[in-house]
């Protein structure tokens, strides 16, 4: 059997056809994850597996008293309290490469898609711990009438989120920040993590002033988002979204909350049911609010 000559193609004789595999991958795309930036990983060395409990020493808060001449002094004991971090919860991957297709393959796929699992793994984690830690933040920096001092600034509630358009992120953001500043939080190394669509709100706003960003160059002339109002500010696709795009943004200090995580297991074990190698990996995690009113929250919907 042969096959008639078409313009422009070869002339194959028989029915097969060759196929060429390419010695290349196409790369997958990941979203950015943020938790080793903005939470506080000083007890990561100290896990090991699943199930540790790391015991995490606060300062007390020491009374200050009035004193009077000849007066008795009263002395307090201060109260040591103990936080716990358990590593509770665990991500793993599992997957085989099949000898057949190791022998056709000039592609090392084991670490491919080892690479993939990592990423895909920190993605999880992130969205887990950015949804989980919001009902530890502090009440009074949060909802309709946040602020410890001032208790009267609208940072949205679920029911009532904040309508955040080009016109008034600048003006949201700075009211985040004062939350902060009434809370007593350090001004330094304050982030705030924010929607692909907020970031793009930004860029589009009257942001002509650089010194807001702590850059020479204006937003609006390079695009690129550094530092408004002491916030380092983050672009995550991991934020928890609720009905109706409501976003929850969190913003506040590195100290407060802490996170730990480890990769625990990764090993190359021979299939029992297949022709093949099993690559599989376990990662161990726990995260714990430590400080309160060091976070706040934000809900908003963006036009």
């Amino acid at each position: 059997m042969s096959f008639p000559v078409s313009a422009g193609r070869p002339n194959y004789s028989g029915n097969f056809i060759p196929e060429i595999w390419s010695g290349k991958l196409i790369e997958n795309f990941y979203d950015a994850t943020v938790l080793a930036a903005i939470s506080n990983t000083d007890y990561e060395g100290e896990i090991r597996n699943m199930g540790d409990t790391v015991n995490i020493r606060t300062t007390p808060e020491i009374t200050i008293k009035t004193y009077v001449k000849g007066q008795t002094l009263s002395v307090e004991n201060p109260d040591k309290p103990k936080l716990q971090l358990v590593i509770d919860k665990g991500e793993y991957f599992a997957c085989v490469e099949d000898d057949v297709d190791k022998v056709q393959s000039d592609i090392n796929l084991m670490d491919t898609w080892s690479k993939d699992a990592s990423e895909r793994m920190k993605i999880k984690i992130d969205q887990r711990v950015l949804t989980d830690v919001l009902p530890d933040i502090s009440a009074l920096n949060k909802g309709a009438s946040a602020g410890r001092i001032s208790a009267n600034i609208n940072l949205g509630t679920t029911a009532s989120p904040v309508a955040v358009s080009k016109t008034n992120v600048l003006e949201y953001i700075v009211d985040i920040g004062t939350v902060l500043d009434e809370a007593n939080a350090p001004e330094g190394d304050r982030f705030i993590i924010i929607p692909a669509k907020m970031a793009g709100l930004i860029k589009k706003s009257d942001l002509k002033d650089a010194s807001l960003t702590g850059d020479s160059v204006s937003v609006l002339r390079n695009g690129r988002l550094g530092m408004i109002d002491r916030f380092t500010v983050y672009m995550s696709h991991n934020l928890s979204v609720a009905s109706g795009g409501k976003f929850n943004l969190i913003a506040g200090h590195k100290m407060g909350f802490t996170f730990a995580s480890q990769m625990t297991n990764m090993e190359t074990i021979r299939s029992e049911t297949t022709f093949g190698n099993i690559i599989r990996g376990l990662q161990v995690y726990g995260y714990k609010v430590v400080k309160p009113e060091a976070l706040a929250q934000g809900v908003v919907t963006l036009s």
